[in-house]
């Protein structure tokens, strides 16, 4: 399992990246997606989703739809068009970013720390 310094850095990249791939979701449902993905190497706690996804949707990015399900109702998330253009710079951004780490961790500047 990763340290949750990590996991706290990428999990906005991470919830709109499944956003973006599955429509809509719920926050239990991303949780274990992402488990379920990482082979159990990334573990999202409600305490850390659900602030996130509460700001998202403040700023903009998911809007969020209650669907009855028997006697209880289920939030369904989903990007707006804002969250999708934001969802594809993010990504981009990390991927350049897990680029620029592999080069100073591994790359040509003699540098041997993995």
């Amino acid at each position: 399992m990763y340290s949750n310094e990590l996991i706290k850095g990428t999990l906005k990249t991470i919830v709109l990246k499944l956003l973006s791939e599955n429509g809509k979701m719920y926050g239990y449902e991303m949780t274990q997606k992402v488990k379920e993905l990482t082979d159990g190497k990334i573990i999202i706690t409600e305490g850390a989703l659900y602030p996130l996804l509460h700001k998202l949707e403040a700023d903009g990015l998911l809007i969020t739809e209650k669907v009855p399900i028997g006697k209880r109702v289920r939030k369904y998330y989903s990007l707006t068009d804002q969250g999708s253009s934001s969802a594809s710079e993010k990504i981009a951004e990390f991927l350049d970013y897990m680029k620029t780490m592999k080069f100073i961790l591994q790359g040509d500047n003699g540098l041997a720390l993995g």
